[in-house]
């Protein structure tokens, strides 16, 4: 897996301070994303131990609020086994943190199994994340009065109450 980069202080990708992975590689290829460089599976720096050592230590910091993933697309089966990794080592060693990951996929349409982005990473991903923001950018839905999403067909769901309840349960903002 690439990377194209890592944010820290960013408050723009979910509620609080966060640190911010970009996962490199998309084969969604939204019209009007606001990153097609990230489109290439090759762009940036490969993810390294180094790189994820230095997230769990900026993170560990007691302003960060969690880690927010997006890309790219993190759900594109070649970056799930190394980010299942990566939310695991931080539930583990850092429980109190929250962790975000939006997709242009649709949580019930490409992420269950038997769906085209489901691997066998992705129920451990889902079980493990707090927020998905699901489905693709579609232009002529943008609105810059969006929380945390870029056009009004996009979710904020509520991942522990949706796997629980086995349907999509909405964040409550």
């Amino acid at each position: 897996m690439h990377i194209g980069d890592i944010k820290t202080a960013d408050c723009a990708n979910g509620i609080g301070m966060r640190v911010t992975i970009f996962v490199s590689g998309c084969t969604n290829h939204c019209k009007g994303c606001f990153q097609p460089e990230t489109w290439d599976f090759e762009f940036g720096k490969e993810w390294t131990s180094e790189h994820e050592d230095y997230v769990i230590s900026e993170l560990s910091k007691s302003y960060y609020s969690g880690l927010t993933i997006l890309g790219g697309e993190p759900f594109e089966p070649s970056s799930q086994e190394v980010l299942v990794g990566l939310i695991k080592r931080i539930r583990e060693e850092l429980p109190n943190k929250n962790i975000w990951m939006f997709t242009g996929n649709v949580y019930e349409r490409d992420l269950l199994p038997g769906c085209r982005k489901y691997t066998d990473y992705t129920d451990d991903i889902l079980d493990n994340i707090d927020v998905l923001v699901d489905g693709p950018f579609v232009e002529s839905k943008k609105s810059l009065t969006l929380k945390f999403r870029g056009s009004s067909n996009q979710r904020l769901i509520d991942m522990p109450a949706t796997r629980a309840a086995g349907e999509v349960i909405l964040l409550d903002l």
